[in-house]
């Protein structure tokens, strides 16, 4: 099975359309070590990582949390403040320290309301990351709990 490639903000929003969300941006650090979300949590905020790497992880009741993804530079971090209920369906812990622009969420969906273009060029970009952490997400629990075939 192949690994499908980050989907990076350069490479799926326009120059218009990238500019117009980065106007909203706000730079944020986090030490390594932060956790900066909770599964369960509301979402209010997202990032895009400017560097460093932040790992998303599942709970695992009974467990230490999977780690589903390692995000770097240009990577998305958080697509659940575009879907009602806005609660975070992962966690995050910054691996290394991270420098990252953060946006309020509920600031972001208002200019996707107002400009559908815009609107439909955020949707766009945050279905493809979230397909792709699905993805991820799928071949982690299959490594994790697949049973082994004998060696043999």
């Amino acid at each position: 099975m192949s690994t499908p490639s980050p989907v990076r903000i350069a490479a799926v929003l326009s120059t218009e359309h990238r500019g117009r969300l980065m106007s909203q941006a706000r730079e944020v650090n986090f030490p390594e070590g932060a956790r900066i979300f909770e599964e369960g949590q509301r979402a209010d905020s997202f990032w895009i990582v400017r560097s460093g790497t932040v790992t998303l992880e599942l709970p695992v009741p009974g467990r230490r949390p999977a780690p589903i993804e390692n995000l770097g530079p240009g990577e998305l971090v958080g697509w659940s403040w575009l879907f009602p209920p806005f609660v975070w369906q992962l966690s995050a812990e910054a691996m290394t320290p991270v420098r990252s622009y953060e946006f309020d969420a509920t600031t972001v969906r208002v200019l996707m309301d107002a400009d559908p273009a815009f609107g439909s060029a955020i949707g766009h970009w945050v279905g493809r990351v979230l397909a792709l952490r699905l993805h991820q997400t799928r071949t982690r629990l299959i490594d994790l709990y697949a049973p082994r075939a004998a060696a043999g």
